[in-house]
């Protein structure tokens, strides 16, 4: 069992960095909905249709706002948002709830891969959560460890005549399903199979050789498994924080101790200095340029090179941190709460551990590529 990534139709409803900010936008979609399917139509534009939602109105299905609903997703690489997950107000959900149930508080080991005809150089990513469509280019494919069946319990994903292929090649009876996840992984990185296939990888589904030595590319596939999707709470890179003072900062003014009320209605002050965000790497320098602010340096050359798609790691969530005028006209004018200042501490923690992932997956993949050198 495989499945696409989800396709919303809705992104600017269903996804959101702040999580109070979701609640609100998909507590007044389901409103709107409601009102709509009870002939209250004045509203009707106020919210984004397509075509499947629209028959769900045909069809009278009921809906509520379901806290429950929402969940943790993997929206672009190494950049997590809220999730409303939801069948109907989806748009396109494909077999993802048989790899991850809705409403579930289980997680599920997944590689997910761009898919067939994708423009860019083949790559590859493991995540524990459900996925955008767009997270890899041509509508990614994620193949996972387990699924679920109707009745809820999690089933391997992984065939009992796989698994007896590789005891067999290998003449090793302990190799487990998950030893043959973290391999597939392994080989997926490998430089001289994406090389080497690299035709066979725009119009087909990975096939996976028998390399020599199954253990030494299982563990390292586990090690690149656990960096990619632990980067939130993984090690920081010793990356250097330099703040420069601006010139409002230097011309404070003073709060008097001591005022009355006449005093208060003619007092004003300075407003604070908000800085301009930039969010620009220069790979050259090894810096990045957070805001006129903030600028994070030293980061080495190895980090630009992990490399997913046409981007860096580090470039993926640089992109998308940016601030940007929302299309939806309702999310606009009344649900527009991003605001990148908002996030600057975390972003900032982000970058240091994603810098320590990216270096840490270049040493692996040399070892890889090391390895079939032999």
């Amino acid at each position: 069992t495989f499945s696409r990534g989800i396709a919303t139709q809705r992104d600017e409803w269903v996804y959101d960095f702040d999580k109070k900010n979701l609640s609100d936008k998909m507590s007044f979609f389901s409103k709107t909905y409601k009102d709509v399917l009870n002939e209250k139509n004045e509203n009707e534009n106020l919210i984004k249709w397509d075509e499947d939602l629209r028959t769900y109105l045909k069809r009278k299905i009921e809906k509520e706002f379901e806290k429950e609903n929402i969940v943790i997703s993997s929206y672009r690489p190494f950049v997590k948002r809220h999730f409303y997950y939801d069948k109907h107000f989806n748009g396109r959900t494909y077999q993802f709830p048989n790899i991850i149930p809705f409403k579930s508080q289980e997680n599920n080991l997944i590689i997910s891969i761009p898919g067939l005809a994708s423009p860019k150089q083949f790559h590859c990513l493991a995540i524990d959560s459900v996925i955008d469509l767009n997270a890899l280019p041509a509508g990614c494919q994620c193949l996972p460890l387990s699924i679920y069946a109707k009745n809820g319990d999690r089933q391997d994903n992984i065939t009992d005549w796989a698994l007896e292929q590789f005891q067999t090649h290998y003449g090793d009876v302990a190799i487990s399903k998950a030893d043959i996840f973290y391999y597939v992984y392994a080989v997926l990185h490998t430089p001289q199979y994406r090389a080497k296939y690299e035709q066979n990888l725009k119009r087909d589904f990975p096939r996976v050789p028998f390399y020599v030595d199954f253990r030494f590319f299982s563990e390292r596939g586990k090690a690149l498994a656990d960096l990619h999707i632990g980067y939130e709470t993984g090690a920081f890179y010793p990356l250097e924080l330099t703040e420069r003072p601006t010139g409002k900062d230097k011309q404070k003014a003073s709060k008097p101790a001591l005022f009355d009320v006449e005093t208060v209605k003619t007092l004003t002050f300075q407003d604070a200095y908000v800085p301009k965000t930039k969010l620009k790497a220069d790979k050259e320098n090894g810096t990045i340029e957070l805001d006129d602010v903030t600028t994070l340096t030293g980061i080495p050359p190895e980090a630009w090179h992990y490399k997913l798609g046409n981007r860096s790691a580090l470039e993926w969530i640089l992109d998308q941190y940016k601030e940007s005028k929302p299309t939806d006209k309702t999310i606009e004018k009344q649900f527009n709460t991003y605001r990148f200042s908002d996030y600057k501490t975390s972003v900032i923690d982000l970058l240091k551990r994603v810098c320590q992932v990216s270096v840490e997956t270049v040493r692996l993949v040399s070892e890889l590529a090391d390895k079939l050198k032999d």
